[in-house]
């Protein structure tokens, strides 16, 4: 029955639920920003990748043309999108990249495969998609390397 009590109640739950949002933006960012950066290191040859001219030969199979300059725009789209991610800055850019990048990946590769990723469907890219669209939607959160420099 004391007015004063219950208001503070509400701002700290406020503040607690503000706290739960910017880990859980934090656990997307982190999760979005290892897939897109392993990768794009992938396409340079890290980690088993078959390079830019593994990434060249796929642009051709998609025909996508000119493939060697798509090759790089895609590379340098995921390797940027994954940092960005990381560190919190620029999430929103990062988020388009993604967005792209994936609805090209299910228009151009996975819808043809149906739904589940075990067979190649849009499963997975529409579960990035999804991701990064909330990251678009709401930003980095408080939890961001950046904000600390």
């Amino acid at each position: 029955h004391y007015p004063r009590a219950n208001i503070k109640t509400k701002h700290m739950k406020k503040n607690q639920d503000s706290a739960s949002v910017d880990l859980a933006l934090f656990v997307l960012r982190l999760a979005l920003g290892v897939i897109f950066l392993a990768h794009a290191l992938q396409k340079f040859g890290f980690f088993g990748g078959a390079g830019m001219a593994g990434v060249v030969g796929m642009m051709e199979g998609l025909s996508l043309d000119p493939p060697r300059i798509w090759a790089w725009i895609l590379a340098l789209s995921e390797l940027a999108s994954g940092v960005f991610m990381l560190l919190g800055a620029f999430v929103r850019i990062a988020a388009v990249l993604i967005a792209v990048i994936m609805t090209t990946a299910m228009i151009k590769v996975h819808i043809p495969n149906g739904f589940f990723a075990s067979d190649g469907g849009v499963e997975l890219p529409l579960i990035l998609l999804a991701a990064a669209i909330a990251v678009f939607l709401s930003g980095s959160g408080r939890f961001a390397l950046y904000r600390k420099f």
